[in-house]
This record gives structure tokens, C-alpha cells and sequence, in this order.
């Protein structure tokens, strides 16, 4: 069985979202999502999340392409491996040849997990979502 794992903050869930859930299931058995909680929002980006966390789970859960909704309670994805125990990591290819990924990379691959990034989904990002809402409200 190959179990797959992928993660995010799903803050204003669009079809981005939806493509990465979707093609990563195609290549597993089961896909484990983390969600980013509200906690680690504020210490990563140094902002918060619209929908709230419990929230966000119940969302990515009722998509039908994940099998299982984790908290992410941290940016370690070897700690989750070690919980988790999943064979591939689904990733945007927004991250590909960073240095971060590269050394994340490394660290999987001594464990066995192949990392997959998948192409980015051009003109859409929770980013310039969140702006025009800001924007929208201060009008």
C-alpha cells in the first residue's frame, strides 16, 4: 500500500487546492493531509487564518480525495513521517530546487520517501485572495 502525505494551510480553499488533493491520490492509496493549525500560522507566517482551524479540517476531510485530515503542528516533515509513516510527499513545484526542499529532500530520502512536486496552478494562490479581500474590506 503506498500512503501518501501532503500538507498546507487550506486558508480559503480554491482549485489549486483541489488539483494538488486530486492528482496526489492518484498516486496512492491513501492520502494523509495536514493541516496547518491556527498556532502555527501565527509562528510561520506571522499572520492568521481566516477560516479557523477546526474548520479548514472539516473542509479538506469532506473532500472526497483525502482519506485522513492530521493536524500540522510543525514545518518538520521527517517528525511526521516518523508518525505517520507515508511512502511519497506531495509538494507544489513552487518549492522545487530551493534549498529548503532540497535539504528536506535528503533527509526523506534516507527514510525512503520519494518527493513529487506537482506544477503550480498559475493565477490562483490564497495570497492574492487574501489581498483582494483586505482590499475589499477597507473600501
Amino acid at each position: 500500500m503506498v500512503i501518501g502525505y501532503t500538507s498546507g494551510v487550506y486558508d480559503l480553499f480554491h482549485i489549486g487546492h483541489l488539483n494538488l488533493l486530486r492528482n496526489a491520490k492518484s498516486m496512492c492509496d491513501k492520502l494523509i493531509v495536514g493541516v496547518t493549525t491556527d498556532e502555527l500560522m501565527l509562528v510561520y507566517k506571522k499572520k492568521s487564518t481566516f477560516i479557523p482551524f477546526n474548520e479548514r479540517c472539516e473542509i479538506v476531510r469532506s473532500i472526497k480525495y483525502v482519506d485522513a485530515v492530521v493536524p500540522q503542528v510543525d514545518m518538520d516533515k521527517l517528525k511526521q513521517w516518523e508518525k505517520l509513516k507515508f511512502n511519497v510527499l506531495f509538494v507544489g513545484d513552487d518549492w522545487h530546487n530551493t534549498e529548503k526542499w532540497q535539504t528536506i529532500e535528503g533527509k526523506l530520502k534516507d527514510v525512503n520517501v520519494q518527493v513529487i512536486y506537482f506544477p503550480y496552478t498559475k493565477g490562483v494562490s490564497s495570497t492574492k485572495l487574501n489581498a483582494m479581500l483586505v482590499d475589499q474590506r477597507s473600501k
